[in-house]
């Protein structure tokens, strides 16, 4: 009599923790979010959900295995990411825009599982000292001012010195043009459209900045050469801006809408954003909602982390740290007085692959402006 409730208490013990739920988180949120917040978070969920239980899924496994897999969209995001493929995916999944689209395209997500935890904008970052010794005293605002300084700089006496980061593989090195020029992809609906005036003039813009550079970056390169002087200007996410302030210092580079053809158009800009979602196989999609919904409730927290512009795309408040610095401050003016446009994360990026190819084509004088914009619309109809 006096050990039997010992016994129950060890037998619901035990029973307890058959019922816990195991979950594995991606290790991407400490890759995106940081270490320390990444082991907070767990731990605080940990703690409120006993009868759930959420770790990061070891980085290092099945490497190999995921280059070799045969389903190689899969596995190729997985190894890049350093995660296992199934069935040792994580359950739940963090990531960025890139990762989007690649998910998206192995039908890895659960349905409208994925909600934008963090979200960010491109601006144009530039150079101080590089456009005052070009003979300028203010950033570029217009294309044509952006030319201007652009051969200033590339015909300039400044070894060295590239005048502009621009990679034409790249979609993030060019549809931020189109939106800064009021272009909107999807101003007619579910059916996205590229066959305008305003983007045939875009394209023609596109290929004489291509024509005044010589020296093609990835974006991780163009982050590295800005930061160490030796860009003077290029569109980047504001992602970056804590990064530059700690290798640059605030003095040495500054931040600008990107330049506009001067139409009276509105300024648009595309969000781009670090999400969390559900793995489409995962065995306990309730349990991980639950993970998801109180991701959802750190936002605040994880913006602040970030220093994210403009953060939030649900609470449109900023958080000190915007009011605290300038650099942050003007970016979410420059927010408050842009219109936000939609892009194409999350459709596997198919109609981003479609427009660089036919921006391959024009580049290589295989196509006219014209004939490019027409070709887009053409292809965007009939491979959808």
């Amino acid at each position: 009599m006096i050990i039997s409730p010992i016994i129950i208490n060890l037998a619901l013990k035990a029973d307890s923790k058959i019922k816990q739920t195991n979950l594995f988180l991606s290790s991407r949120c400490e890759e995106l979010f940081g270490k320390e917040i990444t082991e907070l978070l767990l731990q605080e969920f940990n703690d409120q959900n006993p009868d759930i239980y959420i770790r990061l899924l070891d980085a290092s496994v099945n490497e190999e295995a995921a280059v070799k897999s045969a389903e190689e969209k899969k596995s190729l995001f997985f190894w890049r990411n350093k995660i296992a493929p199934p069935p040792s995916s994580p359950d739940i999944f963090v990531f960025d825009d890139d990762d989007f689209n690649a998910l998206a395209a192995a039908n890895m997500l659960l349905p409208d599982s994925a909600v934008p935890l963090v979200s960010f904008m491109d601006m144009l970052f530039y150079n101080i000292k590089i456009l005052t010794d070009a003979g300028f005293d203010h950033p570029p605002k217009t294309r044509d001012e952006f030319l201007t300084s652009v051969r200033a700089v590339s015909r300039g006496n400044f070894p060295g010195i590239s005048a502009f980061s621009l990679n034409p593989a790249l979609p993030g090195d060019f549809f931020p043009w189109i939106w800064a020029a009021g272009g909107n992809f999807w101003s007619e609906g579910k059916t996205p459209t590229f066959n305008t005036r305003a983007m045939t003039n875009d394209i023609i813009f596109f290929g004489s900045l291509n024509r005044e550079l010589s020296s093609v970056f990835s974006a991780e390169q163009s982050i590295e050469e800005f930061a160490q002087g030796r860009i003077a200007m290029m569109v980047a996410s504001t992602r970056i801006i804590p990064y530059l302030l700690e290798r640059m210092g605030s003095s040495a580079f500054g931040i600008t809408t990107i330049p506009d053809p001067v139409t009276g158009g509105k300024y648009n800009i595309c969000i781009s954003s670090i999400y969390t979602g559900i793995y489409s196989g995962s065995p306990h999609p309730e349990e991980a909602w639950r993970f998801l919904e109180f991701l959802a409730e750190k936002n605040a927290v994880l913006c602040a982390e970030l220093n994210a512009v403009p953060g939030s795309i649900t609470n449109f408040i900023p958080g000190d740290y915007v009011k605290n610095n300038p650099f942050y401050s003007k970016a979410w003016d420059i927010f408050e007085a842009s219109q936000i446009v939609q892009g194409f994360s999350g459709d596997g990026g198919h109609y981003e692959a479609i427009i660089m190819e036919e921006i391959n084509n024009f580049l290589t004088n295989r196509r006219t402006a014209p004939q490019t914009v027409a070709a887009i619309q053409r292809r965007w109809v009939e491979e959808r």
